[in-house]
C-alpha cells in the first residue's frame, strides 16, 4: 500500500482539525464546499491555511455599526465607573483602562469569553537550588586502578590533563599504589541572582569566632578599666594628706570614669528593634522604641488652604509663591520655594555663572557646564585679586587723604561750650581783632629740606616750571649744587644761545655760492667777468663735436664722458651756438652764416 503523500496528510490532519467542524454552514467541508475549493485543496496547501485565518475571523459575531457605537459607549462608561467592569471566565474584573491589543486573546487560542489569561505568565520558573557545593567531599576510595580513571592518581572524576594533584613519578596506572578518592560533583541550576551571588554557599557559623574574639576584648578592656578605678579609690582612702593632691587624685578619677553618654553596647542591641510609630495612618511610618516623639512638620499644601492662595503643582511637589504672605517672617519656617533662590549657596552659584559668561566675552576659556571645577577655581581666584585690589586702593586713600572717621572726637563740652578769647567785630559783622585767618595747609610737605636743599620744592619758577631758589633746578629729586651750580647754569645757558647764533650765521653763509650758481647759468652775469680767448674756442670746438654726435642718437654711446662742472668759456659757447626761437633776428643770423632754411626750421 502506498503510502499518503505530502499534501493529503496536511489535507488528513486539516479535516481532523476541531477548528472546522463537519456541520453544515458556509464554509463547512464536505459537498457543501464549492468546486473550486474542493479542487484547490489538494493543489495548494497554502490556501488551507488562509482558509483556517479566515474562518477564526468568521467565529467572531459580525457587529452592525449601531452595536460598534454602542460597544464603544460601554467601554467609555466603564472608564469613567458609572458602568460595571466586565469579568472574565474566573470571575474576576477586567480593567476597563487596559488596552485592547492587550485585553483581547489572539486568534489562534478560540478565546470564546473575554480573560487576560493570554498575558500571565504561563511557564513557571525551574525548581533553583539553594544549596552550594560540598567542597572537599569524597564519595567512594578505590583501592586498585579503574579503567578510564585518571592516570596520575587515578580517580574516575577527572582526566590526567585536568588532575589537581602533583604529578607523580609513576602514575597511580602503572604503581596501583595510593589510588586518589573520586571527588563529590554536583550540578546546580541557579537563577540570576544565585549565579552573581557574592556571598553564595558562605557558611554564617564561621564568623562566630570573630564576634567571640571581640567580645573577649570588650570583656578584658571593661575589667581593665574596673581594676584602675577600684585601685584609684582605694589610694585616695588611704592618701588623704592635702587638697592639692587630692585635686590630681580627682583628675585621675575624671580621667578614668566610663563616659555616661556612652550607651553600653549591650543595651544597643535593643535598639535595632523596630516597631509601628504609634498614631499614624495605616501604621506606614515606622520608628524605634527609644523615639516615640513624631517630628513631622505641616505640609506645604495645607499651610494655607484657600483656593486662590499660592499654587501647588503635585507632579514636582512645588510651590513657588508663598502660602502665608502676610504673616510675621520671624514666625514662620516656609516661605515659598522662590526663597531658596535667593538665599544660600544659590546667589553664589548666580555669580559664578555671571562671571562665567563675562569672561567668556572677553575671551577667557572658560565654560561652566563643560568645566565646573575650572570655572570654579578661576571665580575664587578672581574674588582674592578683586579683594586684594580693593584693599590696595582703599589704604591708597587712607594714605593720601587719611580717615576722619578713625579720628577722636572732641566732647560735646568742648564743642559746645565757651572760651575767654576776645574777638572785635566791626558794624558790618567783619572780625578786626581776635581772630587771625589761617592760611590753608599745602599738600606738600612744609620746612621739610631734602637732599641738602636750603628751600623748599616751589620756592623758584621759571619758564613755567618750579625748582628750588637756593640752586635753581627744576628736577625734583635733585642734588643741591649752591651758587656754583647756578653759574655752570648760566655758563651752559650762554653756551648755548652761542651755538644757537653761530648756526644762524652758518645758514645765511650759502648764499655768494648761489650768486655764482646763477652768474655760471646765465642768469644774471656780472659786469667784470673776463673769458679766455682759447678756452672759448676750445669750448666752441667740443660744443660742435656735440652737436653732431647728437643727431644721430642710435650711434650715440651711453656712457658720456664730461666734466661735472661748467667753466664759463663752455657756457659761453652754449650761448653762441644755441637757437633763441623768440630771437627775431635768428633769420638773419643762420642766412649770414649760410645754413639751409629748414634748419632754422
Amino acid at each position: 500500500m502506498n503510502s499518503p503523500t505530502g499534501h493529503q496528510r496536511f489535507e488528513n490532519r486539516f479535516r481532523c482539525s476541531s477548528v472546522f467542524p463537519e456541520e453544515s454552514g458556509p464554509f463547512s467541508f464536505g459537498a457543501s464546499l464549492p468546486l473550486f475549493f474542493q479542487k484547490s485543496l489538494v493543489l495548494s496547501p497554502l490556501l488551507l491555511l488562509f482558509l483556517h485565518s479566515v474562518m477564526a475571523t468568521a467565529s467572531v459575531a459580525f457587529k452592525s455599526r449601531e452595536d460598534h457605537r454602542k460597544q464603544i459607549e460601554l467601554e467609555e462608561a466603564r472608564k469613567a465607573g458609572l458602568a460595571p467592569a466586565e469579568v472574565d471566565e474566573d470571575g474576576k474584573e477586567i480593567n476597563p483602562h487596559i488596552p485592547q491589543y492587550m485585553s483581547s486573546a489572539p486568534w489562534y487560542l478560540n478565546a470564546e469569553r473575554p480573560s487576560l489569561k493570554h498575558q500571565r505568565k504561563w511557564k513557571s520558573d525551574p525548581n533553583y537550588t539553594k544549596s552550594w557545593y560540598d567542597r572537599g567531599a569524597k564519595i567512594y576510595h578505590p583501592d586498585k586502578y579503574r579503567k578510564g580513571a585518571c592516570e596520575n592518581c587515578g580517580a574516575m572524576t577527572h582526566s590526567a590533563k585536568s588532575c589537581m594533584e602533583r604529578p607523580r613519578k609513576k602514575g597511580a596506572k602503572w604503581t596501583n599504589f595510593h589510588i586518589a578518592p573520586d571527588e563529590k560533583i554536583e550540578m546546580f541550576e541557579l537563577d540570576y541572582d544565585g549565579k552573581r551571588d557574592r556571598w553564595n554557599g558562605f557558611d554564617a557559623a564561621t564568623y562566630a569566632c570573630v564576634i567571640e574574639r571581640y567580645e573577649a576584648r570588650d570583656e578584658a578592656r571593661r575589667k581593665y578599666l574596673k581594676e584602675q578605678q577600684l585601685k584609684k579609690l582605694e589610694e585616695k582612702n588611704n592618701k588623704q594628706n592635702g587638697e592639692g593632691e587630692v585635686s590630681d587624685d580627682d583628675e585621675d578619677n575624671d580621667a578614668l570614669k566610663v563616659d555616661e553618654a556612652k550607651v553600653d553596647e549591650s543595651k544597643q542591641m535593643d535598639f535595632a528593634k523596630v516597631e509601628k510609630r504609634v498614631r499614624t495612618t495605616g501604621g506606614g511610618s515606622t520608628g524605634t522604641v527609644r523615639n516615640l516623639r513624631i517630628r513631622e512638620d505641616t505640609a506645604k499644601y495645607l499651610l494655607n488652604l484657600d483656593v486662590n492662595s499660592a499654587y501647588y503643582d503635585p507632579k514636582t511637589r512645588s510651590m513657588r509663591e508663598d502660602p502665608l504672605p502676610d504673616a510675621d517672617p520671624n514666625e514662620k519656617f516656609y516661605g515659598g520655594d522662590n526663597q531658596y533662590r535667593v538665599s544660600g549657596q544659590a546667589l553664589e552659584f548666580k555669580k559664578l555663572n555671571i562671571h562665567a559668561w563675562e569672561a567668556f566675552e572677553k575671551g577667557q576659556d572658560i565654560h561652566m557646564q563643560a568645566a565646573p571645577s575650572q570655572a570654579e577655581l578661576l571665580y575664587k581666584n578672581f574674588k582674592v585679586i578683586k579683594d586684594k585690589l580693593k584693599s590696595r586702593m582703599k589704604d591708597t586713600i587712607m594714605e593720601k587723604y587719611g580717615n576722619a572717621a578713625t579720628k577722636e572726637v572732641l566732647p560735646k563740652e568742648l564743642l559746645l561750650g565757651q572760651s575767654e578769647k576776645q574777638v572785635e567785630y566791626d558794624r558790618a559783622g567783619r572780625v578786626v581783632k581776635g581772630m587771625e585767618t589761617s592760611l590753608p595747609k599745602s599738600k606738600y610737605e612744609e620746612d621739610v629740606y631734602i637732599n641738602n636743599h636750603t628751600s623748599v620744592w616751589g620756592s623758584w619758577w621759571k619758564d613755567h616750571q618750579w625748582g628750588y631758589k637756593c640752586c635753581k633746578q627744576t628736577i625734583r629729586n635733585s642734588y643741591c649744587t649752591g651758587a656754583a651750580g647756578i653759574e655752570v647754569a648760566e655758563e651752559a645757558a650762554g653756551l648755548m644761545k652761542a651755538n644757537v647764533a653761530r648756526k644762524a650765521a652758518s645758514e645765511e653763509m650759502p648764499a655768494p655760492t648761489e650768486e655764482k650758481g646763477l652768474a655760471t647759468w646765465g642768469t644774471d652775469v656780472p659786469d667784470d667777468l673776463v673769458l679766455d680767448q682759447k678756452k672759448l674756442d676750445d669750448a666752441l670746438k667740443k660744443e660742435d663735436k656735440r652737436r653732431k654726435e647728437e643727431k644721430d642718437e642710435r650711434k650715440r654711446k651711453y656712457n658720456v664722458k664730461w666734466d661735472d662742472e661748467v667753466t664759463p668759456e663752455e657756457m659761453e659757447a652754449y650761448r653762441m651756438k644755441k637757437i633763441h626761437n623768440d630771437d627775431p633776428m635768428k633769420d638773419f643770423l643762420h642766412c649770414q652764416l649760410g645754413l639751409p632754411f629748414f634748419w632754422i626750421l
